[in-house]
C-alpha cells in the first residue's frame, strides 16, 4: 500500500499533466517504486538512484548504450500509449522525481507494481512483466521502423563489479538467454515480446583496477546475473493470468 503520509510532490508535464509522486518502500531494495498521476489515471515507476561511478549498457528508450549512469527509471504507461515523444515523456517523469544528470529510462504498459526481484551472490535482477504480446524472435512476419509500442518485459540488473565495454555487451546477451530460459520454464511458448528491453548497471573501474572481461553466463558473474535473472522473470511470468 502507498504511505499516504509521506510527501507527495507535484510538477506539470508538457502536457499540463499533473505527475504526483507518492513513494512506497519496498523492504530492504535499492529500487524504489513510485506513484504518480498523469491525465487523472494512476501509474507507477521504480527508480534506481545510482549515483556517481557507475556505468550502464542498456537498449533504453532515453539514455540507451554505453556509458554513466546516475539513475535508472521504468515508467509504467497507460496501453494504446498515444504519444509520439517517448524520449521527452521519460524525461519529464525523470524531472519529476530531481533525477539529475545522465540516466536510462524504460516505458512499459506492464503492472509496475507487480515487478519481481532475484538476487545471487551481490547480482539483483529486476523484472516487470506483461506477456500478453508474446511471440518468437525469429518471426516471418515483417518488421516495421516506425515507434514500437511500450515494452513489457523490462530487465534491469546490477552488478557490484566492474565490466569492460565487451562485458557489459556480454552481460546483455546473457540476461535475455536467461529470460528465454524462464520463460520456456513456465511453459510459455515464446521467446519474449516485441518490445523487450534491458538495463545493465556495474561500478565504473577503480583506479589501477581491472575491469572484469567476461559476462557470458559460464563466468563467475555472468552465472549470477543469469540465475538472479532467470528467477525474477520465472517468478514474474508464473504470476500472469
Amino acid at each position: 500500500m502507498i504511505d499516504r503520509s509521506l510527501p507527495t510532490v507535484v510538477l506539470l508535464c508538457h502536457r499540463e499533466c499533473t505527475i504526483r509522486s507518492v513513494l512506497v518502500r519496498p523492504p530492504g531494495q535499492r529500487v524504489e517504486l513510485l506513484a504518480r498521476q498523469e491525465d487523472g489515471v494512476a501509474l507507477h515507476h521504480l527508480v534506481w538512484r545510482l549515483g556517481p561511478g557507475w556505468r550502464v549498457c542498456s537498449s533504453a528508450v532515453l539514455g540507451g548504450g554505453i556509458g554513466p549512469r546516475a539513475w535508472i527509471l521504468n515508467a509504467q504507461v497507460p496501453g494504446g500509449y498515444p504519444r509520439l515523444d517517448p524520449d521527452a515523456h521519460l524525461a519529464e517523469i525523470a524531472a519529476a522525481e530531481d533525477l539529475t544528470g545522465p540516466g536510462a529510462a524504460l516505458m512499459t504498459a506492464a503492472d509496475v507494481t507487480a515487478y519481481t526481484v532475484a538476487a545471487d551472490e551481490g547480482v539483483t535482477a529486476t523484472v516487470t512483466s506483461g506477456l500478453g504480446v508474446r511471440g518468437w524472435a525469429a518471426d516471418p512476419a515483417a518488421g516495421t521502423d516506425g515507434p514500437p509500442p511500450p515494452g513489457t518485459v523490462n530487465i534491469v540488473v546490477t552488478v557490484p563489479v566492474a565490466l569492460s565495454d565487451a562485458a557489459l555487451v556480454n552481460a546483455v546477451a546473457t540476461a535475455t538467454e536467461a529470460k528465454v530460459q524462464a520463460l520456456l520454464d513456465a511453459g510459455l511458448d515464446c521467446s519474449g515480446t516485441p518490445t523487450d528491453a534491458v538495463c545493465i548497471a556495474a561500478p565504473e573501474p577503480g583506479p589501477g583496477a581491472a575491469a572484469q572481461p567476461f559476462a557470458g553466463p559460464r563466468s563467475r558473474w555472468g552465472s549470477r546475473l543469469a540465475r538472479a535473472v532467470h528467477g525474477a522473470v520465472l517468478d514474474g511470468a508464473l504470476r500472469q493470468p
